[in-house]
């Protein structure tokens, strides 16, 4: 692993760059993160059974996406805020009629706030329905893939295929500099104190049953429970 002001650098294999995903998510964890930030990092950083084209394409595409406005987040349409925007100037022309200035101006501002909002949604949706095809097929062309929140900021690239696997690299940067110190000495103790890191992996019973005509192993709870 290379350190640097820019973040932790690993170069090597798929094994290599999840063991050190798994190694900053293990110290980032130690250290105290927790919460959305940490939860989107833990969902987003390469695991062992995912493919770089494919599942880590899609997770980043997902993160990548253009959020909700205020109207999307309150459930309305552009059509809903527009009906809207209608009443609330109407609303104006009558304080108007009736001298209420002050009421006919506040509405008027309010119809504004409605008509800008149902751009918003409109125009989020509209990004939206051509993002995800766009990042998939253009993006990931010409960039590393990517995360980046509060928290972490981090890129995954592949660089070539040698003679038996491919080749990457992954950069992450912890956003916080006490916490990037934290991080960064917990990691100089996992290179001092573990020998062989153990990178987790999916456990799919079925298949070992399937294949080595074995019923899978019982739990320490069951097996505890047929003994007494």
């Amino acid at each position: 692993m290379e350190e640097s002001i820019s973040g932790f650098k690993q170069r090597g294999s798929w094994g290599d760059i999840v063991e050190h995903g798994e190694r900053i998510t293990s110290a980032l964890r130690e250290a105290g993160a927790d919460g959305d930030a940490f939860e989107d990092w833990d969902e987003w950083r390469p695991k062992s059974h995912e493919r770089l084209g494919e599942d880590v394409n899609e997770k980043t595409a997902e993160k990548a996406s253009v959020g909700e406005g205020e109207g999307e987040k309150a459930g309305k349409d552009p059509d809903d805020d527009l009906k809207t925007a209608g009443e609330k100037l109407s609303e104006s022309y009558e304080r108007v009629e009736v001298g209420d200035n002050e009421g006919a101006i506040e509405s008027w501002q309010d119809s504004i706030d409605y008509v800008a909002r149902a751009a918003d949604s409109a125009g989020r949706k509209a990004i939206r329905a051509v993002e995800g095809t766009v990042y998939r097929k253009v993006m990931t062309q010409l960039a590393p893939y990517y995360f980046d929140n509060e928290l972490i900021s981090a890129n995954i690239q592949k660089t070539t295929r040698g003679e038996d696997e491919e080749t990457f690299i992954f950069e992450v940067n912890v956003n916080d500099d006490d916490l990037k110190r934290e991080v960064s000495r917990r990691l100089g103790e996992y290179e001092d104190e573990i020998d062989r890191w153990h990178v987790d992996t999916e456990k799919d019973t079925e298949t070992v049953e399937a294949v080595e005509g074995v019923e899978p192993p019982k739990p320490p709870s069951e097996t505890r429970s047929t003994t007494n």
